[in-house]
């Protein structure tokens, strides 16, 4: 499935808010006139001193250490061509976001009005003081080989061009691991390169450093084969000029063992691998579209091994999996340059990684029973959260044993924890949920389908291949506000519950014997019917979808009610109960109840607190549970106090195998170091809590929304907890974004309702 990019969602999306992807964020605090005084004048005076007595300790007392420029003059954009450097900003941008959310390392974008390569050169030379590592992106051939070669002779600070050089690290693991399950050895095999820019050309080099013979790499370009025969050629081709009596692609293919494609798509025909050696490897890497439609080639040759630059084929190449990754490495080590040491140590470990046993968090991420090294498994999926911890070490010893390193690291077990902390494994829960959604898309039910917020978010639905969306309302309104807003709403189902007046009075007879013995009419189910939450429900009730999503625009009791005497509650539970996901960048947390249950009594919280366990166990994540209130563990009478005591000792009773403690105060339950010294008896004590429990409706309420307003953290949610069969009840005013997790939540429900049912 292609993801479908429409251009007023990708504009809207940069320029919503704040414009761009990236800002400043300060490290230290700034609230009081001494802060200021320490941060700037005169306490800055001091870290000066010692920066001009000692240069290095700039990485002591200053962010270079962890500082990486991307540097475009913006002459080679995507597939854009020369575009300028204002056009690929966004593009920067959206490295420097890279480059954060994967390693922690912070990235400004810079991008500069200079095509001469001299003058460019000088330009990023002059800003080493500055940063402590630089990314070259998206500048054209030939002139990008003598930029990264001029810099790296005159700086040292590690220096990449991820173009070349990303591309080659990540398919040369794909290579090493593919030749060794078909039994052949690199030096033996013949290798085609359909391309002959920059990525083309650093693929080759590591294909020649890991042992191809250059007699048996083929190079093409448009022209066709390049050979020594060919007049003109500059000195980066003339560097791969065959001797081989060959001058078509198709030539060269005929018996050749790998084909690299790095060029323009569908240039590959299947006559063209037919006569490729048996147990052809096909590496089709142009994008959006390769040089072969993976199940044309597929289907074409079995025995084939093939990768793509596509997230919606086995083995992507995306240099997602080395980049942030091979900086974080060589900043940690303050490395003097990016080597082919460090570049082929990379390679290696990813290469290394794909053969190790995959954790179920990742296998569930991409809602497969296995993933398993073989033909379609070639090197780790890009949400693998063991990347970090697997090819920076890698990189860093590469640096150490190269000469290249100026901070050695001593202690790995310490830099392997370090490594933990810069991102947090759960950085990526929504990724893994959506992931998992996208393996099994379900049938969700939204009830406000007359809001043009649903409409949008159902077609993003779609177009990422996360549900099935069922718009439930009045088909004139949707067709309305589909042409109002230029949706197409492809792969949605509407339904209008009056073009089917007999499934409308089956749901109403449905209700009336569900409800009849509490005060419910005949009547008041026709009443009850018209609500579409309450349509919805039946819907879900019957199987005819098998999720409901609504709250958007109403309140959530209201929304909640109809789900609850229609769906009822899963076998066992007593109550339902609503759980936020707060996201910021300490990690993520989640709260309980914030939405159901006003004022719960002591055995009322024990329900909640399973019910919260469970849910946090749904994001494949341990649950440690603080049970808030204002007094740590019986300092403080009260009635609060008290419940809260007496639920956590029936709580620990119920859930023995249940990380729990309480009474506590929320700065308590995070604070490790004070639990250590004051409550070492606490279960929080070792890592600190990251599910709490609020003894009211009240106080997790209010607790989430100022997190949100003023604390600067994303909450997702409400997620109910406890009902039988999927029901997610939106926060009114949701974003489009908020309402498709929503929806994928809700899917990922669906399936392990199925598995049990």
């Amino acid at each position: 499935m292609s993801l479908k990019i429409r251009r007023d969602e990708a504009l809207q999306y940069h320029q919503q808010g704040q414009p761009g992807k990236i800002e400043v964020v300060p490290t230290k605090t700034l609230s009081t006139q001494h802060d200021l005084a320490l941060a700037y004048s005169p306490g800055v005076a001091e870290p000066c001193k010692e920066i001009a007595a000692n240069k290095e300790d700039v990485y002591k007392y200053t962010s270079k250490g962890n500082l990486v420029a991307v540097i475009s003059n913006g002459t080679a954009v995507l597939g854009l061509g020369n575009i300028g450097p204002e056009a690929a900003k966004p593009v920067m941008e959206g490295k420097a976001v890279l480059f954060k959310k994967y390693a922690g390392i912070d990235s400004f974008d810079i991008e500069i009005d200079e095509q001469d390569p001299d003058a460019f050169v000088k330009i990023v030379k002059a800003l080493e003081p500055t940063f402590g590592g630089i990314n070259l992106e998206d500048i054209k051939a030939p002139e990008c080989f003598k930029i990264e070669m001029d810099l790296r002779e005159k700086m040292n600070i590690p220096i990449m061009h991820d173009d070349q050089h990303g591309t080659a690290i990540i398919s040369s693991a794909a290579l090493l691991n593919a030749l060794e399950l078909i039994g052949k050895k690199i030096e033996k095999i013949t290798l085609v390169v359909n391309g002959a820019g920059a990525a083309a050309v650093s693929c080759s080099r590591m294909y020649l450093a890991l042992g191809l013979r250059p007699e048996n790499l083929i190079m093409c370009d448009s022209k066709g084969v390049i050979t020594h025969q060919r007049e003109g050629l500059d000195p980066t081709k003339a560097e791969f000029a065959t001797s081989r009596k060959v001058s078509t692609l198709q030539e060269a293919l005929k018996g050749a063992d790998v084909f690299v494609g790095l060029s323009v798509a569908d240039i590959l025909k299947p006559e063209d691998i037919l006569q490729m050696a048996n147990d052809p490897i096909v590496f089709a890497l142009a994008n959006p579209n390769p040089e072969i439609d993976y199940h044309l080639a597929r289907k074409t040759r079995p025995d084939l091994i093939m990768a793509t630059g596509r997230s919606d084929h086995p083995n992507q190449v995306n240099n997602v999996l080395g980049f942030p990754y091979i900086f974080r490495g060589a900043l940690d080590v303050r490395a003097t340059e990016i080597n082919e040491a460090m570049k082929l140590a990379a390679a290696h470990a990813l290469a290394a990684l794909a053969k190790e046993p995959v954790p179920d968090i990742v296998i569930q991420a991409y809602g497969t029973d296995k993933l398993q090294f073989g033909r379609e498994y070639l090197i780790p999926k890009p949400l693998d959260p063991r990347l970090i911890t697997t090819v920076s070490p890698a990189v860093a010893r590469a640096a150490m044993e190269s000469g290249m390193a100026k901070q050695p690291i001593t202690d790995w077990a310490n830099y392997h924890q370090e490594l933990l902390k810069r991102i947090g494994l759960d950085q990526k829960l929504t990724s893994r949920i959506t992931e998992l959604a996208k393996m099994d898309p379900k049938r969700v039910v939204f009830a406000e389908a007359d809001h043009v917020k649903i409409l949008k978010a159902a077609q993003a639905l779609v177009d990422e291949g996360i549900a099935h969306p069922i718009l439930l309302g009045e088909r004139a309104q949707i067709e309305r506000l589909k042409k109002e807003h230029q949706l197409e709403l492809n792969g949605c189902t509407v339904v209008d519950p009056s073009e089917d007046q007999a499934l409308s009075k089956q749901f109403e007879e449905q209700y009336y014997i569900k409800r009849q013995r509490k005060g419910v009419s005949r009547h008041d189910a026709k009443r009850m019917l018209r609500d579409r939450n309450a349509y919805g429900a039946m819907m879900v009730e019957n199987g005819l979808a098998d999720a409901l999503v609504s709250g958007l625009t109403r309140d959530y009791s209201k929304t909640i009610l109809p789900a609850l005497q229609i769906i009822g509650t899963a076998p066992g539970v007593k109550r339902v109960a609503g759980m936020y996901i707060i996201i910021n960048k300490k990690g993520n947390f989640f709260f309980a109840d914030c939405t159901v249950n006003v004022d719960p009594t002591a055995e009322e919280l024990v329900d909640i607190i399973g019910l919260t366990a469970r849910g946090v166990k749904f994001f494949d994540i341990e649950p440690r549970v603080a049970v808030l209130s204002y007094s740590n563990f019986g300092s403080s009478k009260g009635d609060i106090p008290d419940k809260v005591r007496k639920a956590v000792h029936l709580a620990k009773e119920k859930y023995p195998q249940l990380i729990i403690d309480g009474d506590i105060q929320a700065n308590v339950a995070f604070d490790t170091e004070l639990q250590r010294e004051m409550y070492p008896f606490s279960a929080l004590a070792k890592e600190g809590a990251n599910t709490l429990v609020f003894p009211s409706l009240a106080s997790g309420n209010i607790a989430y929304k100022l997190l949100m307003e003023i604390g600067g953290a994303e909450a997702i949610g409400p997620i109910l907890l406890g009902m039988k069969k999927p029901v997610q009840v939106l926060q009114l005013g949701s974003s489009i974004r908020d309402i498709v997790n929503m929806a994928a939540i809700a899917v990922v429900g669906a399936q392990i309702y199925d598995r049990n049912h």
